[in-house]
C-alpha cells in the first residue's frame, strides 16, 4: 500500500483483475442501490424510451439496446422484459461490462467489455461514469494547482506534484480554482470514456445518468465516496469498497449533438412515472388494485424524489435522430458547437 494520485488508486481499487471491487461475485447490488434496484418501474421507463426512439429512428430492421455498465444485467434484463414482441424480434441487446456475464440473463443479450460501433438504437449509462477513475487537484498556499495523492491503505490525502498543461486546461475550461484549497476534479477521463461510447452509435439516442453537478454548481471539496455493504464509508481506495465521484455533467457531452441535461425527475416524469396516489375510490371498488397502485406510486416517488435518485442528472445526445417524443417537451435542448 502507498501513496497515489487518486485515477491510478482508483483503477485499481475498483478494476484490478484478483481484487478489485468491481470482480467481486455478488456484484453492486450487494452493495448499493441504484435506481434499478429500486423500482421496476425505472426499467420500464428506460423501456418506454427505447420504444420511442424505435419510433423516431423509423423502425430499423435493426434495434440496439446498449446498457452500459451493466453490472449484473438487471436493467438489461428489465428492459427486455417490458418489450413486445414485435420490438425484440429485431432488437440486439448488448450488456457492456468488465465482468463476468451473469447467469439467467436472457441468451439474446450480447455481453461484451467495450461498446460495439456501426449501432441504431438507444445506448444508456446509469451510474457508470461516476467509476470512470480520475484525478483531483488542489491550490496550494502559493496559488499552484497541484494533484492530490491518497493513501491507498488509509484514505489519507496530501498534495503531490504539480498539475501539468493538459489537466490545467480542462481545470481553466470547465473548473477554474484559483484560492488556496479549492480542489477540482479533473473530468477529462470522464469526457473521452463518454465520446468512445457514443462513437458506437450510428444513429440513436445516448444517455448517461449519473449524481453531478454543471457549472456555477460545482462542489467546493472533493466528491470521492465510498459504499459497502449498503453504507457510505470512507472512500479508501483499497478494494474493499466502491469509490466514486461526482460528474462534471456540462464537460462530458460530445460537442455537435442535439443535446439536454436534466434532472431524473423530469425525465422520468416525461416518460410516465409518477410519484402520484391512485384515487381513494379505488380502495372501494378494488381494493387489491389500489394497494398495487399505492406500492407502485411509493416507488415512483422514490424514482423522483428531488432530494434522492430523482436529484441524479441525465445528459441526453440525439446522434442523427429527431428528439424522441417524451422528451421533445422537455426544456433546454441545444446543439452544442464543434
Amino acid at each position: 500500500m502507498t501513496w497515489m494520485r487518486w485515477a491510478p488508486a482508483m483503477d485499481r481499487a475498483l478494476y484490478d483483475p484478483d481484487q478489485g471491487f468491481y470482480r467481486r461475485p455478488e456484484g453492486p447490488a450487494g452493495h448499493f442501490r441504484t435506481s434499478v434496484h429500486a423500482s421496476p418501474r425505472f426499467a420500464r421507463a428506460v423501456a418506454r424510451l427505447l420504444l420511442e426512439v424505435d419510433a423516431a429512428l423509423g423502425r430499423p430492421e435493426e434495434l440496439a439496446f446498449v446498457d452500459v455498465g451493466a453490472g449484473r444485467g438487471e436493467l438489461l434484463a428489465g428492459v427486455l422484459a417490458e418489450l413486445p414482441g414485435e420490438v425484440l424480434a429485431r432488437l440486439r441487446p448488448y450488456g457492456v461490462e468488465i465482468a463476468e456475464r451473469p447467469a439467467g440473463l436472457p441468451s439474446t443479450a450480447l455481453w461484451t467489455d467495450e461498446v460495439p460501433r456501426g449501432l441504431t438504437g438507444l445506448l444508456f449509462a446509469n451510474e457508470w461514469l461516476d467509476n470512470v477513475p480520475l484525478d483531483a487537484g488542489e491550490v496550494d498556499e502559493d496559488g499552484v494547482l497541484r494533484y492530490l495523492e491518497v493513501h491507498t491503505a488509509t484514505g489519507e490525502v496530501r498534495l503531490g506534484a504539480e498539475v501539468p498543461a493538459a489537466e490545467a486546461a480542462w481545470a481553466e475550461r470547465w473548473w477554474p480554482v484559483s484560492v488556496p484549497g479549492e480542489v477540482v476534479e479533473f473530468g477529462g477521463p470522464r469526457d473521452a470514456a463518454w465520446a468512445r461510447a457514443v462513437a458506437g452509435l450510428e444513429r440513436g439516442l445516448a444517455v448517461a445518468v449519473d449524481y453531478g453537478h454543471t457549472a456555477g454548481r460545482r462542489p467546493p471539496f472533493a466528491t470521492f465516496a465510498g459504499f459497502r455493504d449498503g453504507r457510505e464509508v470512507a472512500p479508501v481506495p483499497d478494494g474493499s469498497c466502491d469509490v466514486t465521484a461526482h460528474v462534471a455533467l456540462d464537460s462530458v457531452a460530445v460537442p455537435g449533438l442535439h443535446s439536454l441535461w436534466t434532472t431524473q425527475r423530469d425525465a422520468l416524469r416525461a416518460l410516465g412515472v409518477s410519484g402520484g396516489r391512485p384515487p381513494l375510490t379505488l380502495a372501494t371498488t378494488d381494493p387489491a388494485a389500489y394497494l398495487r397502485a399505492l406500492g407502485g406510486a411509493g416507488e415512483g416517488a422514490e424514482l423522483t424524489d428531488p432530494a434522492g435518485l430523482g436529484g441524479f442528472g441525465w445528459v441526453l445526445q440525439a446522434v442523427r435522430m429527431p428528439v424522441p417524443t417524451s422528451l421533445a417537451a422537455l426544456p433546454g435542448w441545444q446543439t452544442l458547437g464543434s
